[in-house]
C-alpha cells in the first residue's frame, strides 16, 4: 500500500496536481474494491484520472498482452485519455485506435502489445473480427461517457466486443448524464454507484441575449466585443451554420477555429490544438465539443443555434463554470423566438458597453518530427530557446504527437523563427517547420 501511495503522488507530481478531488479520491477506493462501478460525474471533473489511477495499481507488469479496453464515443476522447495516461510515466504502454486514422498505423503499435487500448466501437470492433491481438489477457473493460456511445449507435459494436472478452472480472463506466439505462450486455452484477451529478454548487450564469433581427451575425460581433478577449466556445446545430459563423468572423479579421464531424481527423485535431496553446481564442463547433475533448477551462460558451434537447443544453454549458471555476453561458436568441421549456432564469443580458479584442499573440508551428523519431518536449523547448533565441515566457504550449509536433510562439516573430529553424537537425532528424 505504501508503495502504491508513493507512485501515486509521483503520478499526481508528473501531471503538476497538488491533491484529487473528493470524486477522485472515491473513485480511487471504489474501483480498487469493487468488481463493477458506475462513476457520474459533471464534465471537467477529472474522471479519467479517477479510473486511471486505480488502473495502474491492477496491471501485471510479466503480462505482455492488453489489460485494459476503453471504450469511447469519439476519436477527441481516445486521444484525450491516451494523452493522460502517458502524461502518468507508469512505464506502461498505451495506444488509441480509431476511425479515421490509417489502419496501418494501429498495427505498427498493436505488433507490441499495449497494457491499455483506448479506442471507439467500430475501430475496436475492426480489429477483433480479424484477430489482430489476443483478448485473453483483458480483465478490465471501462465505459466512457457510456451513454454518448448508445446515443450515436455503437450498441451493435459494443454488444460485439464484450462477448468477446472472456477474462472480464472489473467493468468501469462513467457518465456525465442522470439516469441512462445499462444495456444487459454489459452484464454489469452489483454495481457501486458514485454519483456526484448535482452535488457542486454551480458557478454558472446564464443570460439571454436578444437579437433584432433573425440572422443573429451582428448581435454575435457585439457579444463578442462586450465580452472581450476572453477564450470561448460558439456552439451550433449544424455544420452549415458553423460555416456561415465562420465566414462572417473572417470577414471580420477575428481568429477563429471550426470543430464539427464533417472535418478531417487531422483538422479537427489541429483546430483543438490551436485552440488549446491560445492561437485562436473562439472555437466554432456542433455538439461534438460539448464532451469528451481537452480544451482548457474557459470563461464563457455561447448557444448561437439553440439547442434541440435539455441534455444537450447541459453538456455544453459543462465547457464553462467547472469544477469551482465561474463561468457564463449566452443565449443568444431572436426577439421573436421563445427559449426552450428547458432554459429558465435566463436574464437579458445587455451588451452595449464594448470591450477590446486585441490582436492574436500566438501562432502555432508545426514540426515534422515526434515521439517515433525519440524527440522529446526538452528537445523542442531547447531548440526553440537556444537556436531560436527565444525567453522562457515566449515559448507557449508545447504538444508532441506520435510522428510531429506543435509549439506555440509569439506571432510577431514567428515567420522569422521558422526562417530560421527550418531543416534543423532534432536528435537525428532534420525536421521541416512551417505555421499552421
Amino acid at each position: 500500500m505504501a508503495n502504491e501511495q508513493k507512485g501515486q503522488e509521483e503520478i499526481l507530481q508528473k501531471l503538476k496536481i497538488k491533491a484529487l478531488n473528493p470524486m477522485q479520491e472515491e473513485a480511487l477506493r471504489t474501483i480498487s474494491s469493487n468488481a463493477d462501478t458506475i462513476l457520474l460525474s459533471p464534465t471537467g471533473t477529472g474522471k479519467t484520472l479517477a479510473f486511471s489511477l486505480p488502473l495502474i495499481n491492477i496491471l501485471k507488469r510479466d503480462v505482455k498482452e492488453i489489460q485494459v479496453l476503453i471504450l469511447v464515443p469519439s476519436r477527441e476522447l481516445a486521444i484525450q485519455i491516451e494523452q493522460v495516461i502517458r502524461s502518468m510515466g507508469s512505464g506502461y504502454k498505451v495506444n488509441a485506435v480509431y476511425g479515421g486514422r490509417p489502419m496501418s498505423k494501429d498495427k505498427i503499435e498493436l505488433k507490441h502489445e499495449p497494457a491499455i487500448l483506448i479506442g471507439t466501437p467500430g475501430r475496436i470492433a475492426d480489429h477483433f473480427s480479424n484477430n489482430r491481438f489476443s483478448k485473453d489477457a483483458i480483465k478490465t473493460l471501462i465505459l466512457d461517457e457510456f451513454d454518448k456511445s448508445l446515443e450515436t449507435g455503437f450498441e451493435y459494436e459494443m454488444r460485439g466486443i464484450i462477448n468477446q472478452l472472456p477474462s472480464l472480472s472489473k467493468r468501469i463506466l462513467t457518465s456525465a448524464t442522470q439516469g441512462v439505462e445499462i444495456p444487459d450486455f454489459v452484464k454489469l452484477s452489483n454495481p457501486k454507484t458514485i454519483n456526484y451529478l448535482g452535488t457542486t454548487t454551480s458557478k454558472l450564469a446564464v443570460r439571454t441575449v436578444v437579437s433584432p433581427t433573425r440572422n443573429k451575425l451582428e448581435t454575435l460581433l457585439k457579444l463578442l466585443s462586450h465580452i472581450g478577449q476572453e477564450q470561448g466556445i460558439i456552439f451550433c446545430n449544424l455544420k452549415d451554420s458553423i460555416q456561415g459563423v465562420s465566414n462572417f468572423l473572417t470577414s471580420k479579421s477575428i481568429n477563429h477555429g471550426c470543430f464539427n464531424g464533417g472535418m478531417e481527423q487531422k483538422d479537427r485535431e489541429r483546430s483543438l490544438i490551436k485552440f488549446r496553446n491560445g492561437t485562436n481564442q473562439l472555437l466554432i463547433a456542433t455538439d461534438l465539443a460539448a464532451r469528451g475533448i481537452d480544451v482548457p477551462e474557459m470563461k464563457f460558451i455561447i448557444h448561437y443555434e439553440l439547442p434541440m434537447f435539455q441534455e444537450e443544453f447541459i453538456h455544453r454549458n459543462g465547457r464553462t463554470a467547472r469544477v469551482a471555476a465561474e463561468g457564463t453561458a449566452y443565449v443568444i436568441k431572436w426577439k421573436n423566438e421563445a427559449l426552450p421549456e428547458f432554459i429558465k432564469n435566463a436574464p437579458v443580458q445587455d451588451i452595449s458597453k464594448q470591450a477590446n479584442r486585441k490582436s492574436i499573440f500566438w501562432e502555432t508551428v508545426f514540426i515534422s518530427g515526434g515521439r517515433k523519431d525519440k524527440i522529446s518536449k526538452g528537445d523542442i523547448a531547447g531548440l526553440f530557446l537556444k537556436q531560436g533565441g527565444l525567453s522562457k515566457d515566449q515559448l507557449g504550449l508545447i504538444e508532441l504527437k506520435q510522428d510531429c509536433a506543435f509549439v506555440a510562439v509569439p506571432a510577431t516573430i514567428a515567420q522569422d523563427l521558422v526562417s530560421r529553424l527550418n531543416n534543423t537537425r532534432l536528435k537525428k532528424k532534420k525536421v521541416r517547420l512551417n505555421i499552421i
